[in-house]
C-alpha cells in the first residue's frame, strides 16, 4: 500500500525542516558555535523553532500515515494534514518573528498542531473500534 496524501505532507515538512536548519546553521557559522546557543535571542529562537518541528512533526506524520494505511478517508487525512503543516509553518514563523516570545502565529501554530494530533488520534481510535469492535 502507498500513502500519497501523507507523502505530500511529509515532503512539505521536510522542506520546512531544511529551511529551519539553514537558519540555525547561519547563526552557528556567525557565532562559530557548534553546539548550544549564545545569548542572542534570535539564535535561540531559531534553534527552538527547528527543535519544536522535530519534536512534533514526526509523530503527526506517523499518525497520518497509519490512518491513511488503515483506510481512513483521504479527504479527512488531507484536512488534518493541512492543519498539521499550516500549524508547523505558523509556529516556526511566530517563533522566529516573535524572537521566542509570545506571538499570535506561534500560538495559532501550536493550537493547529495539537488539534491535528488530537483529531488523528480520535480517527485512529474510531478506525480500530470499527474494525475490531
Amino acid at each position: 500500500m502507498i500513502v500519497p496524501v501523507t507523502a505530500v505532507f511529509a515532503a512539505v515538512i521536510g522542506l520546512l525542516l531544511l529551511v529551519l536548519s539553514t537558519h540555525v546553521v547561519r547563526f552557528r557559522l556567525k557565532y562559530q558555535k557548534g553546539m548550544g546557543v549564545t545569548d542572542d535571542r534570535d539564535f535561540e529562537a531559531a534553534v527552538r523553532a527547528h527543535a519544536n518541528l522535530v519534536e512534533y512533526a514526526p509523530l503527526g506524520l506517523l499518525m497520518l500515515g497509519l490512518a491513511e494505511l488503515n483506510g481512513i478517508s483521504g479527504h479527512l487525512i488531507y484536512w488534518v494534514g493541512m492543519a498539521l503543516v499550516v500549524g508547523r509553518i505558523l509556529h516556526a514563523w511566530g517563533m522566529i518573528n516573535g524572537r521566542g516570545g509570545t506571538h499570535k502565529a506561534r500560538m495559532a501554530g501550536m493550537a493547529l498542531t495539537w488539534l491535528a494530533i488530537l483529531v488523528t488520534a480520535l480517527l485512529l481510535f474510531w478506525n480500530v473500534f470499527q474494525v475490531y469492535g
